[in-house]
């Protein structure tokens, strides 16, 4: 069954172990991200959070903090009810070919696709948990606003208290096309916030459209609830798939939606808290320094201008958080889920892909393992080249392909193939493309070099004109008759 609501998620992970109490005070300034910190580069990903007490400005909050609760691959699983990533690997492919169905028999026949899509198609609601508690900031508003969150300042020199972990609800002014992004929420004051939706994100095309026409951007954003929305709000969708349909996919059960209070657009019913607000074309602000992802700080920029208009919640409410900065961090389990169920759609496109890792010290795409089957020359570069060309993988900096009989999840032995198999001047090549907008290294903004590497056996025709040799391997033989040997002395 689908998570009821972000308070029943967190009682699955202390039901499996995986959830620690923190029922003593700590502070929302620094105290909580280095207490996460710890646990984050624990082995494993350590234990999700829930700290009871949190202190915001000397004063208890009414909300508990919840953070980690994604940063494993048992909570991955978890949080997307399933034993096993691979489980949903194995029906993605279908998910994206394949449309809502429009009647009853349309959905048996996709069901016997092994596709739930009865499931997936939203529907409409009046009532609403997320809006038990209702706050308007009008002019004759009560006093209830963004001071009383316990949202987090992650590190020293960060500009401010910072959103993380908000799903950015925005529509497309022309098509109404729904769009679900994460996007940094630097808060300035009581009612306002930077939106860090950059360059290449679809949040800032629908922006865009809106400041063509001169017009007011609506934009909810959400917190909590089933923990699978944050997840379909990560994913790298290709363009025009709906995150609310995927994620009503994944979870098995159809997502109610409801009209915000004060903005024409609908957001999921069960989250924990709703922020309802606009972004005025034309009205930017600096944004930054934030301490991100890259294990920097990025620099102080303009970005859009959040207005907040109403914040509704839960009676019970969990305020959900994440910080990010120098991996391994909750993040890279999020991102290792999303190649792991996508792989299937990089296979449609590269059937001789056989494996894909990302890292964590690449940061998500700074570094990519790919693995092939390879049969003819120069395929490994072909590879390349067309990852670079699908979506967010255009920002991947490095690309290392290696033969199928190599473990890409084993960075040692990607490594060891690297250095074995490569002839730099031969087996490397640059290519100029759109760079990740928080990558501080290209020397302009948005625009850099990426590199690939041809680490696979070269074969006749890739100007190898010696004999390719063997690797040495024990024989089967040999290794069933020492485990043998091994346990007679064990």
């Amino acid at each position: 069954m689908a998570y009821r609501s972000f308070g029943n998620f967190l009682d699955a992970l202390e039901k499996a172990g995986e959830l620690k109490r923190i029922a003593i005070p700590v502070d929302t300034d620094l105290l909580i991200a280095e207490w996460a910190d710890r646990e984050m580069k624990s082995p494993g990903g350590g234990k999700a959070l829930l700290f009871e007490q949190p202190i915001v400005e000397g004063k208890k909050s009414d909300f508990p903090v919840a953070i980690n609760t994604m940063g494993s691959h048992r909570r991955m699983a978890l949080a997307l009810q399933v034993s096993d990533i691979e489980e949903i690997a194995r029906e993605i492919q279908l998910i994206l070919k394949a449309k809502p169905p429009t009647d009853l028999r349309e959905g048996w026949a996709l069901l016997r696709q092994g596709i739930h899509l009865l499931h997936a198609r939203p529907r409409q609601v009046r009532d609403a948990a997320c809006q038990e508690v209702v706050h308007l900031l009008g002019e004759n508003a009560n006093r209830f606003t963004l001071r009383d969150l316990p949202i987090l300042k992650c590190w020293p020199k960060d500009g401010g208290r910072f959103i993380t972990l908000g799903n950015v609800h925005t529509r497309d002014p022309e098509t109404g096309a729904r769009n679900v992004g994460i996007y940094r929420m630097q808060v300035y004051d009581e009612r306002t916030t930077g939106m860090h939706w950059q360059l290449h994100k679809v949040g800032a095309r629908h922006g865009r459209g809106y400041y063509e026409r001169g017009e007011r951007m609506p934009v909810a954003v959400t917190l909590g609830g089933d923990p699978v929305y944050t997840f379909a709000a990560t994913a790298p969708l290709p363009d025009g798939l709906d995150e609310l349909l995927f994620a009503g996919f994944l979870r098995r059960k159809s997502i109610d939606l409801v009209r915000c209070r004060t903005i024409d657009l609908d957001v999921p019913a069960d989250v924990d808290f709703v922020l309802e607000g606009y972004v005025q074309p034309g009205e930017l602000r600096p944004e930054g320094p934030f301490g991100d992802h890259t294990g920097f700080y990025t620099a102080v920029e303009d970005y859009p201008v959040f207005h907040l208009t109403a914040i509704t919640h839960r009676r019970e409410a969990v305020y959900p958080t994440t910080i990010v900065g120098v991996p391994p961090m909750e993040d890279y389990y999020l991102g290792n889920a999303c190649v792991r169920i996508f792989l299937p759609v990089f296979r449609m496109n590269f059937p001789e892909i056989v494996d894909m890792h990302l890292p964590a010290e690449g940061v998500f795409h700074n570094l990519v393992f790919v693995s092939i089957r390879k049969q003819y020359p120069y395929q490994a570069f072909k590879v390349m080249h067309g990852l670079w060309g699908m979506g967010q993988m255009m920002f991947s900096k490095y690309i290392v392909v290696v033969d199928e009989d190599c473990d890409v999840h084993n960075t040692a032995e990607v490594l060891f193939r690297l250095c074995a198999n490569t002839d730099p001047a031969r087996d490397t090549t640059i290519i100029k493309n759109p760079s990740d907008s928080l990558d501080h290294a290209p020397s302009q903004q948005n625009i850099g070099s990426h590199m690939g590497f041809d680490a696979t056996r070269k074969l006749p025709g890739e100007n190898h004109h010696r004999p390719w040799p063997e690797m040495i391997r024990m024989t089967d033989e040999a290794r069933a008759l020492v485990d043998a040997l091994r346990r007679q002395v064990h």
